[in-house]
Protein backbone atom coordinates (compact mmCIF):
# COMPACT_ATOMS: atom_id res chain seq x y z
CA UNK A 1 0.00 0.00 0.00
CA UNK A 2 1.34 3.43 -0.97
CA UNK A 3 0.88 6.22 1.56
CA UNK A 4 -1.31 9.17 0.53
CA UNK A 5 -0.46 12.81 1.21
CA UNK A 6 -2.50 12.77 4.44
CA UNK A 7 -0.77 9.60 5.60
CA UNK A 8 2.67 11.02 4.79
CA UNK A 9 1.83 14.14 6.82
CA UNK A 10 0.62 12.00 9.75
CA UNK A 11 3.83 9.91 9.64
CA UNK A 12 5.94 13.10 9.59
CA UNK A 13 4.08 14.29 12.70
CA UNK A 14 4.73 10.91 14.39
CA UNK A 15 8.43 11.11 13.48
CA UNK A 16 8.30 7.97 11.31
CA UNK A 17 9.21 10.02 8.23
CA UNK A 18 11.74 12.86 8.38
CA UNK A 19 12.41 15.20 5.45
CA UNK A 20 14.87 18.11 5.86
CA UNK A 21 14.39 20.67 4.49
CA UNK A 22 10.64 20.13 4.30
CA UNK A 23 8.37 22.22 2.07
CA UNK A 24 4.64 21.53 2.13
CA UNK A 25 4.31 22.56 -1.54
CA UNK A 26 6.49 19.55 -2.48
CA UNK A 27 3.95 17.09 -1.10
CA UNK A 28 1.95 15.51 -3.89
CA UNK A 29 -1.07 13.25 -3.80
CA UNK A 30 1.02 10.23 -2.83
CA UNK A 31 4.65 11.34 -3.03
CA UNK A 32 7.11 14.01 -1.96
CA UNK A 33 9.28 15.86 -4.52
CA UNK A 34 13.03 15.93 -3.89
CA UNK A 35 15.62 18.21 -5.49
CA UNK A 36 19.09 17.91 -6.96
CA UNK A 37 21.74 18.88 -4.42
CA UNK A 38 24.74 21.14 -5.07
CA UNK A 39 27.21 18.37 -5.86
CA UNK A 40 27.84 15.93 -8.68
CA UNK A 41 30.60 13.37 -8.96
CA UNK A 42 32.20 11.25 -11.66
CA UNK A 43 34.51 8.27 -11.38
CA UNK A 44 38.20 8.95 -11.94
CA UNK A 45 38.87 5.78 -13.93
CA UNK A 46 37.34 4.83 -17.27
CA UNK A 47 37.07 1.19 -16.18
CA UNK A 48 35.51 0.39 -12.80
CA UNK A 49 36.37 -2.71 -10.78
CA UNK A 50 33.64 -4.15 -8.52
CA UNK A 51 36.29 -5.53 -6.13
CA UNK A 52 38.19 -2.26 -5.78
CA UNK A 53 37.38 1.07 -4.17
CA UNK A 54 36.72 3.22 -7.23
CA UNK A 55 37.51 6.87 -6.48
CA UNK A 56 35.29 9.77 -7.51
CA UNK A 57 35.86 13.45 -8.29
CA UNK A 58 33.21 15.62 -6.63
CA UNK A 59 32.38 19.11 -7.89
CA UNK A 60 29.81 21.79 -7.19
CA UNK A 61 27.22 22.57 -9.84
CA UNK A 62 27.84 26.18 -10.96
CA UNK A 63 25.04 28.74 -10.82
CA UNK A 64 24.72 28.62 -14.63
CA UNK A 65 24.13 24.86 -14.43
CA UNK A 66 26.15 21.93 -15.68
CA UNK A 67 25.74 20.02 -18.94
CA UNK A 68 25.50 16.25 -18.49
CA UNK A 69 26.81 14.20 -21.42
CA UNK A 70 25.55 10.83 -22.72
CA UNK A 71 27.76 7.80 -22.13
CA UNK A 72 28.93 9.04 -18.74
CA UNK A 73 27.73 8.09 -15.28
CA UNK A 74 27.19 10.96 -12.87
CA UNK A 75 26.54 10.57 -9.19
CA UNK A 76 24.24 13.22 -7.78
CA UNK A 77 22.67 13.72 -4.40
CA UNK A 78 19.32 14.90 -3.15
CA UNK A 79 19.11 18.23 -1.41
CA UNK A 80 16.85 16.55 1.13
CA UNK A 81 18.02 14.43 4.03
CA UNK A 82 15.40 11.80 4.81
CA UNK A 83 14.65 9.19 7.43
CA UNK A 84 12.13 6.40 7.20
CA UNK A 85 11.47 4.44 10.40
CA UNK A 86 8.32 2.50 9.54
CA UNK A 87 7.91 2.55 5.75
CA UNK A 88 9.84 1.49 2.65
CA UNK A 89 10.80 4.58 0.65
CA UNK A 90 11.07 4.38 -3.14
CA UNK A 91 12.76 7.11 -5.17
CA UNK A 92 11.49 7.59 -8.70
CA UNK A 93 12.38 10.20 -11.28
CA UNK A 94 9.85 12.89 -12.02
CA UNK A 95 8.15 12.52 -15.40
CA UNK A 96 9.34 16.03 -16.39
CA UNK A 97 12.93 14.91 -15.74
CA UNK A 98 12.42 11.68 -17.69
CA UNK A 99 11.08 13.69 -20.62
CA UNK A 100 14.42 15.51 -20.71
CA UNK A 101 16.12 12.12 -21.11
CA UNK A 102 17.48 12.03 -17.55
CA UNK A 103 17.50 8.76 -15.59
CA UNK A 104 18.17 9.29 -11.88
CA UNK A 105 18.87 5.73 -10.81
CA UNK A 106 20.13 2.62 -12.51
CA UNK A 107 19.02 0.10 -9.89
CA UNK A 108 18.83 1.69 -6.46
CA UNK A 109 15.35 3.16 -6.24
CA UNK A 110 14.32 1.34 -3.07
CA UNK A 111 15.46 2.37 0.36
CA UNK A 112 15.30 0.32 3.53
CA UNK A 113 13.39 0.94 6.71
CA UNK A 114 15.88 2.77 8.90
CA UNK A 115 17.67 4.50 6.01
CA UNK A 116 18.67 7.96 7.28
CA UNK A 117 20.60 10.05 4.78
CA UNK A 118 20.51 11.95 1.53
CA UNK A 119 19.98 9.82 -1.58
CA UNK A 120 22.82 9.27 -4.02
CA UNK A 121 21.52 9.42 -7.59
CA UNK A 122 22.97 7.35 -10.45
CA UNK A 123 22.38 9.82 -13.26
CA UNK A 124 22.64 9.11 -16.97
CA UNK A 125 21.26 11.05 -19.93
CA UNK A 126 20.23 10.17 -23.47
CA UNK A 127 21.32 13.53 -24.89
CA UNK A 128 23.22 16.54 -23.50
CA UNK A 129 21.12 18.36 -20.91
CA UNK A 130 21.88 21.22 -18.52
CA UNK A 131 20.94 20.62 -14.88
CA UNK A 132 20.84 22.97 -11.92
CA UNK A 133 21.27 22.61 -8.19
CA UNK A 134 17.87 22.80 -6.52
CA UNK A 135 15.87 21.61 -9.53
CA UNK A 136 13.14 19.03 -8.86
CA UNK A 137 14.71 15.67 -9.68
CA UNK A 138 12.60 12.90 -8.18
CA UNK A 139 9.81 11.89 -5.89
CA UNK A 140 9.74 9.72 -2.80
CA UNK A 141 6.92 7.23 -2.47
CA UNK A 142 6.37 5.46 0.84
CA UNK A 143 5.06 1.92 1.12
CA UNK A 144 3.48 0.43 4.25
CA UNK A 145 4.94 -2.90 5.39
CA UNK A 146 3.48 -5.88 7.17
CA UNK A 147 5.24 -7.46 10.09
CA UNK A 148 8.03 -6.40 12.39
CA UNK A 149 11.52 -5.39 11.28
CA UNK A 150 14.34 -7.38 12.89
CA UNK A 151 17.20 -5.06 11.90
CA UNK A 152 16.74 -1.49 10.73
CA UNK A 153 19.21 -0.34 8.06
CA UNK A 154 20.82 2.30 10.29
CA UNK A 155 21.54 -0.38 12.92
CA UNK A 156 23.03 -3.02 10.61
CA UNK A 157 26.68 -3.71 11.34
CA UNK A 158 27.44 -4.08 7.63
CA UNK A 159 25.44 -1.07 6.37
CA UNK A 160 27.70 0.81 3.95
CA UNK A 161 25.82 4.08 3.51
CA UNK A 162 25.12 5.31 7.06
CA UNK A 163 27.53 8.25 7.23
CA UNK A 164 25.49 11.44 6.81
CA UNK A 165 26.60 13.45 3.79
CA UNK A 166 25.50 16.20 1.44
CA UNK A 167 27.69 14.81 -1.35
CA UNK A 168 27.27 11.81 -3.66
CA UNK A 169 28.72 8.54 -2.38
CA UNK A 170 30.57 6.14 -4.65
CA UNK A 171 29.82 2.42 -4.80
CA UNK A 172 30.88 0.49 -1.72
CA UNK A 173 30.55 -2.87 -3.47
CA UNK A 174 34.22 -3.49 -2.64
CA UNK A 175 33.25 -3.83 1.04
CA UNK A 176 31.12 -6.91 0.30
CA UNK A 177 32.60 -10.34 0.90
CA UNK A 178 32.08 -12.70 -2.04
Amino acid sequence: MILTDQQILAEIERGNIVIQPYDRTCLGTNSYDVHLGRYLATYRDAVLDARQHNQIETFEIPEEGYVLEPGKLYLGVTEEYTESHAHVPFLEGKSSVGRLGIDIHATAGKGDIGFCNTWTLEISVSMPVRVYAGMPIGQLIYFAVQGNVETFYNRKANAKYNDRTDKPVESMMWKNTW
